[in-house]
């Protein structure tokens, strides 16, 4: 049986006297590619945040491999992302001052890793993602969708074990959402990379394995596959070889 890559267990998450999650527990195993769904207000947001470790759940624990993350200090979590993790926001939050190719750079430069070097990795990974003519643009100077491919380039860059995506393309028309992830998954299953990816578009939930979904911070159908081989989730029942 395969080890769980991410773990939760029992985890809750208020904002004041609102519950945002209710005694989640969840498993991704290494190299999945899964969909936190469900309607608005419902906690998918808030689980991403807590398994990346840019929160601390009140209760429960979260675990990457053998490693309680929402034990451990804020210098540590951060560093996670700055290595295993990489990080995939809606809009991108890419730094308005910086070029294309200093924005990827950026995540190895603070691991240490010398210019010429950060350099080289973020202009293959901006050629790859089809937006290597931008690398001395700022982000002013590109649209939405380009936007986005930046900084998909800097979440990969660091080849992390864990993607995490929060509404990747929200921001983006239905052409330039569809190539934002067709590039996500062709890059993730090229380096093995595990992706948690939310969302409210079933187009996107599409690109999945399988497909988490939260109702009122409660997790109300993870995917899992049964005895059958069929995946079960989200109200839908998806072939494996059809979710792959």
């Amino acid at each position: 049986m395969t080890e769980a890559i991410l773990r939760a267990e029992q985890i809750e998450k208020w904002y004041g006297p609102t519950p945002a999650l209710r005694d989640v527990s969840l498993q991704v195993d290494p190299g999945e590619i899964v969909a936190v769904t469900g309607p608005s207000g419902c906690g998918k947001s808030t689980l991403l945040h807590c398994l990346s470790g840019i929160l601390r759940p009140e209760r429960g624990r979260v675990w990457f491999q053998e490693r309680e993350i929402s034990a451990a200090g804020e210098a540590e979590r951060s560093r996670l992302r700055r290595t295993v993790f990489g990080v995939l926001f809606q809009f991108g939050q890419v730094v308005p001052e910086l070029t294309g190719i200093e924005n990827v750079t950026l995540p190895l430069q603070l691991g240490g890793l010398r210019y010429r070097e950060a350099a080289r990795r973020a202009q293959d990974l901006l050629d790859r993602l089809a937006v290597g003519d931008l690398a001395d643009k700022r982000p002013g100077e590109m649209s939405g969708g380009q936007q986005q491919r930046v900084a998909l380039a800097r979440a990969l860059v660091t080849e992390p074990q864990v993607l995490f995506a929060d509404e990747p393309t929200g921001a983006l028309d239905s052409l330039a959402g569809e190539q934002v992830m067709v590039e996500l998954v062709r890059l993730a299953r090229q380096h093995g990379t595990t992706v948690l990816v939310v969302t409210h578009n079933a187009q996107v939930a599409a690109y999945a394995d399988r497909e988490i979904t939260l109702r009122d911070g409660r997790v109300d159908s993870d995917g899992r596959v049964d005895s059958d081989g069929r995946f079960h989730g989200g109200g839908r029942v998806l072939a494996r070889e059809e979710a792959r």
